[in-house]
């Protein structure tokens, strides 16, 4: 029998809309847990100003090859996080928005502030790089008339992200996270299938020891296979549909808030076996057996589920309850991301210089950068030009023309960049 055109378009709507039935509004562990793991991130980005063997864009001249293991206790799992609560926010908002509200929507916030940050925010961190490696001898205004001629020779050595010479820098999970969502939309009547809800429903059933392993098991696969920059590409989209499909599953906050501790000790285990690993193994693999360094890589992949199950379960217990703090770190989380690897480079350069020794240095460091995080968001939340390169919503309301004439900006900014982006 035939369908007609409104059966179609039912059905096609049936395809691209979740079943969240029965969950709450709001999940404010989930709010935490987004702006808990953006403020780990700005510390991991203050350590790696000081590690001996991670490639930064600066460094200081004070370095420390113990801070590498500290920081592993992070590593794993500190993106993944981020990307599971990106694939659960997808889910929650195509459960209420139509298709091209959310394309609309991710779009405005995603790429208006990228857009923004590549060209204002990021310069900064390439100027201190070229000069700390002396590839660089002018004035920062002379620099950024160089950064904007389309023709200039000086960037050649180092990394195009968007155009030529422009990279992205911290900012690739934002570039990542729009490409990623439009690719999700297309399989969403794939991810919304009947036997693909049946098969999550017999995962979370299973032992947590199997949905780690099974979870695992693709990531581990990637690292194996692909080149580094391939492989966090590869892990952040599986891990994003992770989120997708197994984020609102009652069964498995249930499950994950109840085994927390169980889990904080695995996830320990799983440290103590990475860090040791990195210092006997990965530090000097050419004297050690390629399985030795393989069974290692296992390790570090179910340190990835792990976490990300830890940090659920304590989130959900503890933390699943308004906050007028957590209501000014919603907001606050988005710029901070944005200014916070900028602020790091630039103040840790100008602190390195002055031989302030391997303790003052870094608090300072830290302290500094929060300082200043602080301040450009108090300037930022009171500005609605800036609210809006930022992301957040503008709290005057303007004439029609005036919002129409920035619509039609914004779309015009959004289509240069998007289709970069994605051709």
């Amino acid at each position: 029998m035939l369908l007609t055109n409104s059966q179609i378009f039912i059905k096609l709507k049936q395809g691209f809309t979740p079943d969240i039935t029965g969950l709450p509004s709001r999940r404010y562990d989930l709010d935490w847990l987004r702006v808990l793991a953006f403020g780990l991130l700005i510390l991991f980005h203050s350590g790696m100003f000081y590690v001996e063997h991670w490639g930064f864009h600066a460094k200081s001249q004070y370095r420390s090859e113990t801070l590498e293991s500290v920081m592993l206790l992070i590593q794993p799992w500190r993106m993944i996080i981020l990307w599971f609560i990106a694939g659960i926010a997808v889910k929650f908002i195509m459960a209420k928005v139509t298709v091209a509200r959310f394309v609309y929507q991710r779009s405005i916030r995603i790429l208006i502030p990228l857009l923004f940050g590549i060209l204002v925010v990021v310069p900064p961190q390439l100027y201190v790089e070229m000069t700390q490696n002396n590839d660089l001898s002018m004035s920062y205004w002379q620099f950024m008339l160089e950064f904007y001629s389309p023709d200039t020779q000086i960037f050649s050595q180092y990394t195009a992200g968007i155009w030529p010479h422009i990279d992205v820098n911290h900012l690739w999970f934002l570039r990542s996270l729009w490409k990623y969502s439009l690719i999700i939309l297309v399989l969403m009547p794939l991810l919304n299938a009947v036997w693909i809800t049946r098969l999550t429903n017999w995962l979370m059933q299973q032992h947590v020891t199997l949905i780690v392993l099974i979870l695992t098991a693709p990531l581990f696969t990637f690292q194996l296979t692909l080149a580094d920059d391939e492989t966090r590409y590869a892990i952040g989209f599986t891990c994003m549909i992770y989120g997708y499909l197994i984020g609102w599953h009652p069964l498995l906050w249930q499950r994950v808030a109840a085994l927390r501790k169980t889990l904080l000790i695995a996830l320990l285990v799983c440290a103590i076996i990475v860090i040791s690993f990195y210092n006997l193994v990965w530090l000097q693999p050419e004297s050690k057996p390629e399985w030795l360094s393989v069974s290692g890589l296992l390790i570090y992949n179910m340190m990835r589920i792990v976490g990300v199950f830890c940090a659920f379960g304590f989130a959900h217990h503890y933390l699943n309850k308004p906050s007028s703090v957590l209501r000014y770190f919603n907001d606050a989380v988005y710029p901070f991301y944005i200014i916070h690897q900028t602020l790091i480079i630039v103040i840790g350069y100008q602190l390195t210089a002055l031989s302030l020794g391997p303790v003052l240095e870094p608090v300072l460091l830290v302290v500094l950068t929060i300082v200043g995080c602080f301040g450009l968001f108090e300037l930022i939340r009171r500005v609605d030009l800036l609210r809006f390169v930022f992301g957040l919503k503008m709290q005057k309301h303007y004439s029609k023309s005036l919002t129409i004439v920035g619509q039609l900006l914004s779309v015009m900014a959004m289509l240069v960049i998007g289709l970069e982006i994605i051709f």
